[in-house]
């Protein structure tokens, strides 16, 4: 038997051969997604913001010459002042072989346990403020935008090592249909008595100022939400920059509660549907399934919904789901995804249902508590 070598590999440098090996692992596997590789190469860049506030080691498993595993772990300096000595694994990808994903993840840990940490916990692709979660249910459709998909047999081998759950995450799914007449009267009637509220689209022209109140609002409505990590605004504003391209502002709402942002929605089009043919590159033939694909995208992704925590008692949402779902109607497509939602925020997962959506896809949080002996 041909012995697994483990290899701490460095970015930039190494950042091709670390995330080209995971085509090989998706080969056979229809609902891969693979990432854009000039995108995951600035969030791994030394020059992201992030890695002012954090640090990560990289490694690789080679057998017989190829790579057949990769794995991160992370430090979040942020993270620590909420949750001392929790640290990050992510980016944790293998063949169906035990093995080799006990020696990619016995490296990970021991540096954690080296930089003092006492619990494991992923995978996160960098932090829960990048993209997270293990699939372990709904492996039969594609990943909608900025979540993840794995093989199923990771959750097998997860647990065999001993790592435990720590928090389920879902995917929701609405059809296109009619607006659901109770929650359209909610609306209704809360709009009629606060004639100070307004519900308005993102203001394209006022990009920054407006991408300003998100983060506001983003650091402010998800503070308590397990696992949450404060982001600082120029990390915010790095991981942002890239999504421009991409937004429709249709799609976007503001809840103006006497002229200030309490509330918001940001929906895009499934673009996951484009990237899957980009195959990972813009070129030499990703820019123009990028620039053709648009108008064939037939679902929308629902990507974050917040309440700022003074108008928490408000029902804002309503009336933001309203005017996103009607502005759907006018589109050609089947549907929307609303995810991920933590599975004891049950004020959303009431509201999603009560709109007629159903889970369709899991994700989950593992931990496992690290040795601190000597």
């Amino acid at each position: 038997m041909i012995r697994v070598q483990i290899h701490e590999v460095h970015m930039p440098a190494d950042f091709k051969k670390f995330a080209k090996s995971w085509w090989p692992i998706y080969a056979d596997d229809p609902h891969w997604v693979p990432p854009l590789l000039s995108d995951l190469k600035g969030t791994l860049a030394p020059t992201n913001p992030y890695f002012k506030r954090a640090r990560s080691k990289f490694w690789t498993a080679t057998r017989d010459g190829q790579i057949v595993g990769t794995i991160a772990a992370t430090v979040d300096d942020t993270q620590q002042e909420t949750e001392p000595g929790v640290g990050y694994f992510g980016f944790f990808e293998f063949i169906e072989d035990e093995d080799i994903a006990r020696a990619l993840f016995n490296a990970a840990t021991a540096w954690l346990t080296e930089e003092g940490m006492t619990v494991a916990r992923g995978p996160y692709n960098l932090s829960p403020n990048h993209e997270f979660g293990l699939l372990i249910d709904g492996f039969d459709t594609d990943p909608s935008l900025f979540n993840p998909h794995n093989r199923d047999y990771y959750q097998g081998i997860y647990e065999s090592m001993g790592l435990a759950k720590a928090m389920d995450w879902y995917c929701y799914w609405m059809d296109k249909g009619p607006v659901p007449e109770r929650i359209e009267r909610i609306s209704e009637r809360f709009m009629k008595r606060h004639p100070n509220i307004e519900i308005r689209t993102l203001n394209m022209a006022n990009y920054d100022e407006e991408l300003r109140w998100f983060y506001d609002i983003y650091n402010d409505a998800w503070e308590e939400n397990w696992g949450h990590v404060k982001i600082s605004e120029e990390e915010f504003f790095y991981k942002a920059k890239d999504l421009k391209q991409i937004i429709d502002p249709k799609l976007c709402f503001w809840a103006m509660v006497d002229g200030k942002p309490a509330a918001a929605s940001i929906t895009f089009l499934e673009y996951n549907q484009v990237a899957k043919k980009m195959n990972g590159s813009l070129f030499p033939f990703g820019w123009w399934h990028f620039l053709t694909g648009r108008s064939k995208i037939d679902a929308l992704r629902v990507f974050v919904l917040g309440v700022k925590k003074e108008y928490a008692k408000m029902p804002l949402g309503a009336p933001l789901y309203i005017a996103t779902w009607k502005e759907g109607l006018t589109r050609d497509i089947r549907g929307a995804d609303a995810s991920l939602v933590l599975e004891n925020n049950v004020g959303m997962r009431g509201a999603l249902e009560k709109l007629g959506a159903r889970i369709y896809k899991t994700y989950r949080t593992y931990e496992m508590p690290l040795s601190t002996e000597a």
